[in-house]
Protein backbone atom coordinates (compact mmCIF):
# COMPACT_ATOMS: atom_id res chain seq x y z
CA UNK A 1 0.00 0.00 0.00
CA UNK A 2 2.81 2.40 0.85
CA UNK A 3 4.47 1.68 -2.52
CA UNK A 4 1.18 2.51 -4.30
CA UNK A 5 0.87 5.74 -2.34
CA UNK A 6 4.42 6.77 -3.24
CA UNK A 7 3.75 5.99 -6.88
CA UNK A 8 0.57 8.02 -6.88
CA UNK A 9 2.35 10.86 -5.08
CA UNK A 10 5.11 10.91 -7.71
CA UNK A 11 2.49 10.95 -10.47
CA UNK A 12 0.76 13.93 -8.90
CA UNK A 13 4.06 15.78 -8.64
CA UNK A 14 4.86 14.98 -12.27
CA UNK A 15 1.49 16.25 -13.46
CA UNK A 16 1.87 19.37 -11.35
CA UNK A 17 5.28 20.01 -12.90
CA UNK A 18 3.90 19.54 -16.43
CA UNK A 19 1.01 21.94 -15.85
CA UNK A 20 3.33 24.46 -14.22
CA UNK A 21 5.58 24.43 -17.28
CA UNK A 22 2.68 24.47 -19.73
CA UNK A 23 2.18 27.77 -21.69
CA UNK A 24 -1.54 27.54 -20.88
CA UNK A 25 -0.85 28.42 -17.26
CA UNK A 26 1.74 31.06 -18.03
CA UNK A 27 0.85 34.72 -18.57
CA UNK A 28 -1.00 34.89 -21.87
CA UNK A 29 1.10 36.61 -24.58
CA UNK A 30 -0.23 40.03 -25.47
CA UNK A 31 -0.52 39.10 -29.14
CA UNK A 32 -2.88 36.16 -28.49
CA UNK A 33 -5.37 37.91 -26.22
CA UNK A 34 -9.01 37.89 -27.26
CA UNK A 35 -11.06 40.71 -25.76
CA UNK A 36 -14.75 40.95 -26.45
CA UNK A 37 -17.39 43.55 -25.63
CA UNK A 38 -20.60 42.79 -23.76
CA UNK A 39 -22.49 43.02 -27.05
CA UNK A 40 -20.89 42.02 -30.35
CA UNK A 41 -22.49 42.63 -33.72
CA UNK A 42 -21.85 42.21 -37.43
CA UNK A 43 -23.70 43.96 -40.27
CA UNK A 44 -22.92 42.84 -43.82
CA UNK A 45 -24.73 44.26 -46.84
CA UNK A 46 -23.73 43.22 -50.37
CA UNK A 47 -26.20 44.55 -52.96
CA UNK A 48 -25.81 43.84 -56.67
CA UNK A 49 -23.61 40.83 -56.04
CA UNK A 50 -24.23 39.58 -59.59
CA UNK A 51 -23.45 42.93 -61.22
CA UNK A 52 -20.64 42.63 -63.76
CA UNK A 53 -20.53 45.94 -65.62
CA UNK A 54 -19.92 48.35 -62.72
CA UNK A 55 -17.18 48.50 -60.07
CA UNK A 56 -17.90 47.16 -56.61
CA UNK A 57 -16.78 48.93 -53.44
CA UNK A 58 -16.55 47.53 -49.91
CA UNK A 59 -16.63 49.82 -46.87
CA UNK A 60 -15.17 48.07 -43.82
CA UNK A 61 -15.71 49.78 -40.48
CA UNK A 62 -18.03 50.08 -37.51
CA UNK A 63 -21.17 52.04 -36.63
CA UNK A 64 -19.53 55.23 -37.93
CA UNK A 65 -19.11 53.55 -41.31
CA UNK A 66 -22.63 52.17 -41.21
CA UNK A 67 -23.92 55.70 -40.64
CA UNK A 68 -22.11 57.26 -43.62
CA UNK A 69 -22.71 54.24 -45.87
CA UNK A 70 -25.98 55.51 -47.36
CA UNK A 71 -24.47 58.87 -48.27
CA UNK A 72 -21.54 57.14 -50.01
CA UNK A 73 -23.94 54.84 -51.85
CA UNK A 74 -26.04 57.77 -53.06
CA UNK A 75 -23.04 59.78 -54.20
CA UNK A 76 -21.58 56.86 -56.15
CA UNK A 77 -24.87 55.75 -57.68
CA UNK A 78 -24.29 54.76 -61.30
CA UNK A 79 -20.53 54.72 -60.72
CA UNK A 80 -20.16 51.81 -58.31
CA UNK A 81 -22.08 49.28 -56.25
CA UNK A 82 -21.32 50.10 -52.59
CA UNK A 83 -21.26 47.29 -50.02
CA UNK A 84 -20.48 47.33 -46.32
CA UNK A 85 -19.01 45.23 -43.54
CA UNK A 86 -19.69 47.01 -40.26
CA UNK A 87 -18.66 45.27 -37.06
CA UNK A 88 -17.87 45.73 -33.38
CA UNK A 89 -14.66 43.72 -33.79
CA UNK A 90 -11.35 45.57 -33.54
CA UNK A 91 -7.91 45.19 -34.97
CA UNK A 92 -6.16 42.80 -32.61
CA UNK A 93 -9.19 40.52 -32.44
CA UNK A 94 -8.88 37.40 -34.64
CA UNK A 95 -12.65 37.60 -35.03
CA UNK A 96 -12.23 40.65 -37.29
CA UNK A 97 -9.89 38.70 -39.54
CA UNK A 98 -12.43 35.86 -39.76
CA UNK A 99 -15.27 38.24 -40.63
CA UNK A 100 -13.29 40.00 -43.36
CA UNK A 101 -12.17 36.70 -44.86
CA UNK A 102 -15.80 35.52 -44.87
CA UNK A 103 -16.99 38.47 -46.96
CA UNK A 104 -13.97 38.57 -49.29
CA UNK A 105 -14.44 34.87 -49.94
CA UNK A 106 -17.95 35.40 -51.29
CA UNK A 107 -17.66 38.53 -53.43
CA UNK A 108 -15.12 40.44 -55.46
CA UNK A 109 -14.34 44.12 -54.98
CA UNK A 110 -12.55 46.81 -56.98
CA UNK A 111 -12.01 49.21 -54.04
CA UNK A 112 -11.87 48.50 -50.31
CA UNK A 113 -12.08 51.38 -47.82
CA UNK A 114 -10.90 50.24 -44.37
CA UNK A 115 -11.83 52.25 -41.26
CA UNK A 116 -11.33 50.54 -37.87
CA UNK A 117 -10.30 51.94 -34.50
CA UNK A 118 -13.35 52.94 -32.48
CA UNK A 119 -13.68 49.55 -30.73
CA UNK A 120 -11.27 47.25 -28.94
CA UNK A 121 -10.25 49.60 -26.15
CA UNK A 122 -9.04 46.59 -24.20
CA UNK A 123 -6.24 46.21 -26.73
CA UNK A 124 -3.20 48.40 -26.42
CA UNK A 125 -2.19 50.74 -29.22
CA UNK A 126 0.84 48.48 -29.71
CA UNK A 127 -1.45 45.50 -30.34
CA UNK A 128 -3.52 47.62 -32.70
CA UNK A 129 -0.45 48.64 -34.70
CA UNK A 130 0.86 45.09 -34.88
CA UNK A 131 -2.47 43.87 -36.23
CA UNK A 132 -2.52 46.36 -39.09
CA UNK A 133 -0.01 44.55 -41.38
CA UNK A 134 -1.85 41.28 -40.82
CA UNK A 135 -5.12 42.86 -41.89
CA UNK A 136 -3.40 44.36 -44.92
CA UNK A 137 -2.25 40.86 -45.90
CA UNK A 138 -5.81 39.55 -45.48
CA UNK A 139 -7.17 42.30 -47.75
CA UNK A 140 -4.53 41.73 -50.40
CA UNK A 141 -4.94 37.98 -50.41
CA UNK A 142 -8.74 38.09 -50.38
CA UNK A 143 -9.03 40.90 -52.95
CA UNK A 144 -5.76 40.89 -54.92
CA UNK A 145 -7.08 43.24 -57.63
CA UNK A 146 -8.73 45.77 -55.33
CA UNK A 147 -7.41 49.25 -54.71
CA UNK A 148 -7.07 49.84 -50.97
CA UNK A 149 -7.75 52.90 -48.86
CA UNK A 150 -7.03 53.18 -45.14
CA UNK A 151 -8.98 55.70 -43.08
CA UNK A 152 -8.27 57.43 -39.80
CA UNK A 153 -10.60 56.99 -36.84
CA UNK A 154 -12.76 59.92 -35.81
CA UNK A 155 -12.27 61.66 -32.41
CA UNK A 156 -14.27 61.06 -29.24
CA UNK A 157 -15.89 63.88 -27.26
CA UNK A 158 -17.29 64.15 -23.76
CA UNK A 159 -21.00 64.55 -23.10
CA UNK A 160 -20.40 68.31 -23.15
CA UNK A 161 -19.65 68.03 -26.84
CA UNK A 162 -17.04 70.74 -27.22
CA UNK A 163 -14.42 68.91 -25.13
CA UNK A 164 -12.38 66.03 -26.47
CA UNK A 165 -12.44 62.87 -24.36
CA UNK A 166 -9.25 61.13 -23.20
CA UNK A 167 -9.87 58.39 -25.75
CA UNK A 168 -9.06 60.87 -28.48
CA UNK A 169 -5.41 60.70 -27.41
CA UNK A 170 -5.53 56.96 -28.01
CA UNK A 171 -7.25 57.56 -31.34
CA UNK A 172 -4.39 59.83 -32.37
CA UNK A 173 -1.87 57.07 -31.63
CA UNK A 174 -3.89 54.55 -33.63
CA UNK A 175 -4.20 57.00 -36.50
CA UNK A 176 -0.44 57.51 -36.48
CA UNK A 177 0.03 53.76 -36.93
CA UNK A 178 -2.41 53.81 -39.85
CA UNK A 179 -0.61 56.76 -41.45
CA UNK A 180 2.78 55.11 -41.07
CA UNK A 181 1.58 51.87 -42.63
CA UNK A 182 -0.06 53.77 -45.48
CA UNK A 183 3.15 55.65 -46.18
CA UNK A 184 5.27 52.51 -46.03
CA UNK A 185 2.94 50.54 -48.29
CA UNK A 186 2.02 53.46 -50.56
CA UNK A 187 -1.66 53.16 -49.68
CA UNK A 188 -3.76 56.35 -49.50
CA UNK A 189 -5.04 57.31 -46.04
CA UNK A 190 -8.40 59.07 -45.85
CA UNK A 191 -8.24 61.63 -43.03
CA UNK A 192 -11.73 61.33 -41.55
CA UNK A 193 -10.34 62.53 -38.20
CA UNK A 194 -9.43 65.84 -39.79
CA UNK A 195 -12.89 66.30 -41.29
CA UNK A 196 -14.63 66.52 -37.90
CA UNK A 197 -11.97 67.27 -35.27
CA UNK A 198 -12.83 70.99 -35.14
CA UNK A 199 -16.57 70.58 -35.61
CA UNK A 200 -18.23 69.50 -32.33
CA UNK A 201 -21.58 70.46 -33.78
CA UNK A 202 -21.37 67.38 -36.03
CA UNK A 203 -21.46 64.94 -33.08
CA UNK A 204 -24.36 63.45 -31.20
CA UNK A 205 -24.61 63.71 -27.41
CA UNK A 206 -22.80 60.40 -26.89
CA UNK A 207 -19.61 62.02 -28.20
CA UNK A 208 -18.83 59.07 -30.47
CA UNK A 209 -21.37 59.00 -33.26
CA UNK A 210 -21.97 61.70 -35.81
CA UNK A 211 -25.32 63.36 -36.42
CA UNK A 212 -26.88 63.51 -39.88
CA UNK A 213 -24.69 66.42 -40.97
CA UNK A 214 -21.59 64.74 -39.58
CA UNK A 215 -22.28 61.48 -41.39
CA UNK A 216 -22.95 63.48 -44.55
CA UNK A 217 -19.57 65.20 -44.21
CA UNK A 218 -17.79 61.87 -43.79
CA UNK A 219 -19.80 60.29 -46.60
CA UNK A 220 -18.81 63.10 -48.95
CA UNK A 221 -15.13 62.65 -48.06
CA UNK A 222 -15.27 58.87 -48.50
CA UNK A 223 -17.21 59.05 -51.77
CA UNK A 224 -14.83 61.59 -53.29
CA UNK A 225 -11.82 59.50 -52.28
CA UNK A 226 -13.29 56.36 -53.81
CA UNK A 227 -14.43 58.17 -56.95
CA UNK A 228 -10.86 59.33 -57.58
CA UNK A 229 -9.71 55.71 -57.49
CA UNK A 230 -12.47 54.54 -59.82
CA UNK A 231 -11.19 56.94 -62.48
Amino acid sequence: MSIMNNSMFRSVLLLAAIFAASPATAAEPESSRVIRESIEWLDVWVPGNNTKDIPKVLLIGDSITRAYYKDVEDRLKGKAVVCRLATSKSLGDPGLVAEVKLVLGQATFDVIHFNNGMHGWGYSEGEYARALPQMLDVLRQGAPKAKLVLASTTPVRTDKGDILAEKTDRVRVRNKAVAELGAAEKIPVNDLFGVVIDKPELFTKDGVHLNAKGSEALGKQVAETIASLLK
